[in-house]
Formats: C-alpha cells, structure tokens, sequence
C-alpha cells in the first residue's frame, strides 16, 4: 500500500459505466473528485458480455496502489457487484444501478416489471446489440440532462450486448462488502421502487436524488458526494483496523 492510502485512508475510486454509454459520462463526476483529492480511474466497459466486462474492471483494480471505492451506474451495478470481491475494494457504491443476488441478471431482473412501471425504450436487437430508440433517449435516460448532451448521448450510443443482459452474479460483493446506494427518483429505466427494493436487501446505506436515470451527469456533485461518504467511512474503518492490529 502506497504512503499516501496508508496515511489518509480510501482515496481510489474507480468508476464503472452501464449500458448504452461509455466512460466520458463520468466526467462530472470525476472532476470533483479529483479536485478534492481522489485518484480516479473509469473503466471503459466494451458491454459485450458480463465476463468481459468483470475482466476489464478487474484489471483496472489490480492496478490500484491501495484501498479503493468501486462505483457502479446501472448495469455498471451488475459488474460492480461480480468484481467487487477483488481484496483491493474497500466498498461499493450503486448509482441508480443494479444489484444483484447470486445467479441474477439484468434480465432477470426486468423480466417482471410491477403495474405501471415506464418502459424502457429499447428496440429489438440487431446482431446480438440492443439499442434504446434516439428518439425517446432523452426522456427515459436523461430527462434532467441539457438537452444538446442528452442528443448527443443518444446519437453515441453504445451497442450493449444481449449477453451481457443475460450475464449472471456468481458471488455478489454486497454479501461482504460495505456498500451504498443512490435512488434516482426520477429514474424511467429502473424504477425507484426497484431501486430501493435492491439496495436494501443489499444493506447500503441509501441516499435519495431527485434526478433521470442519468443523474451521475445532471447532477455529479450529489453522485461526488456519496462517493465521498463511503471513502470516509472506509478510512475511518481502515484507522481503527489499523489501531486495533497495532
């Protein structure tokens, strides 16, 4: 462990995308924390399948110099969840994401949507890839987004993979992982209610925002935030495991 995470505590966070986009979307969100002090590192998921995507943020967590937060958004929270068990993660935080139990996906997730739950607007696949309809992008996925961002996350689409839908959690981190949870109450892809169906059974400590499923864009500052909580709650545990082995 480097002098500077055996000093201060939790200060790696690695930032993993969902579904339909890529890493650029972070920025916001990496931009605070680096400001206040956070190495950050996002993963460029290719969305092809779950096991891809698992080895992809595995590698970027072998790479960390310490103790590190693993952020998850949407299916990001699927992937969160299989390579969170790494011994260099500290805790998760779910972003409007999934969580999922052992041998779930997402679409065994979404496989039974309650009464009255908006529908995602996801067109047939083409090829083994599933697109969500460019023009009802920004209502379902970024409501609360400028709207030239929102046009232009729908026109940069990226072809998420129906296998990766059907990829399932073999051992979930939740299980032994300190974790939190950000419900976006505005979500039209997941529904807050599932939001918060998941994140209890999961334990973490829940934190509401009134915001799109692409909150982790409209508001970075909020996501920075519980990001934030959680690396101090790590580094205050580190400090007295530290203590208590002394």
């Amino acid at each position: 462990m480097s002098e500077t995470n055996t000093q201060h505590g939790v200060r790696n966070v690695v930032l993993v995308h969902g579904g339909f986009v890529d890493g650029s979307g972070w920025e916001g969100v990496y931009r605070v924390l680096e400001k206040d002090g956070f190495k950050v590192t996002v993963v460029q998921n290719p969305t092809i399948s779950l096991e891809g995507d698992v080895a992809v943020t595995k590698r970027v967590l072998a790479a960390q110099d310490g103790p590190t937060i693993l952020v998850g958004h949407s299916y990001g929270g699927v992937v969160i969840t299989e390579a969170g068990t790494d011994k260099n993660v500290a805790g998760l935080v779910y972003i409007a994401a999934f969580a999922p139990d052992r041998d779930e996906s997402v679409s065994s997730l979404i496989e039974d949507p309650p009464p009255g739950a908006p529908v995602p607007p996801i067109l047939p696949p083409e090829g083994g890839f599933l697109f969500l309809d460019k023009t009802k992008f920004a209502a379902s996925f970024a409501a609360d987004v400028d709207p030239s961002t929102a046009a232009f996350m729908a026109d940069a689409q990226v072809p998420w993979g129906v296998a990766a839908l059907g990829g399932a959690v073999t051992e979930p981190a939740w299980r032994s992982k300190p974790s939190w949870y950000l419900v976006a109450t505005e979500d039209r892809m997941i529904p807050p209610d599932a939001q918060r169906a998941m994140s209890k059974r999961a334990g973490a400590t829940v934190v509401e925002v009134q915001g799109s499923h692409a909150v982790y864009v409209s508001q970075p500052g909020a996501v920075a935030h519980l990001i934030e909580q959680a690396a101090k709650s790590r580094s205050a545990a580190h400090r007295v495991g530290a203590a208590l082995s002394a």
